[in-house]
């Protein structure tokens, strides 16, 4: 099943689709991919069955287009999410955090 680009419309094989997902925000639960051919950046959730694209907002999310992908499972870990489907796990690293700023530091002065 071909998966779509929703800027330009461009159809990819999931072994094509799933390598361009490229940071995990296991808070949010947010996968970042890069479209490979126009190079579009969008934010989705990746659930059973199908990806929900959208973007984080207010402590939420708000879905704007739906992808059904039959077969499609997903497994979050500590430092990855892995995304299955018809066998093959592609394997999304999760965003690295940021150290938090320390009370009364002079960092960014």
């Amino acid at each position: 099943m071909p998966i779509p680009c929703l800027a330009c419309d461009a159809l990819f094989r999931p072994d094509e689709y799933f390598p361009a997902c490229h940071d995990y925000d296991r808070r949010a639960d947010l996968v970042s991919w890069t479209c490979p051919r126009c190079g579009n950046r969008d934010e989705l959730r990746v659930f059973t069955g199908e990806l929900v694209y959208g973007h984080a907002r207010r402590g939420g999310f708000d879905a704007e287009d739906r992808v059904p992908v039959p077969g499609l499972r997903r497994r979050r870990h500590d430092a990855r999410l892995d995304i299955t489907l018809d066998g093959t796990t592609w394997r999304v690293p999760a965003r690295a955090r940021r150290p938090a700023k320390a009370p009364g530091s002079l960092r960014g002065l």
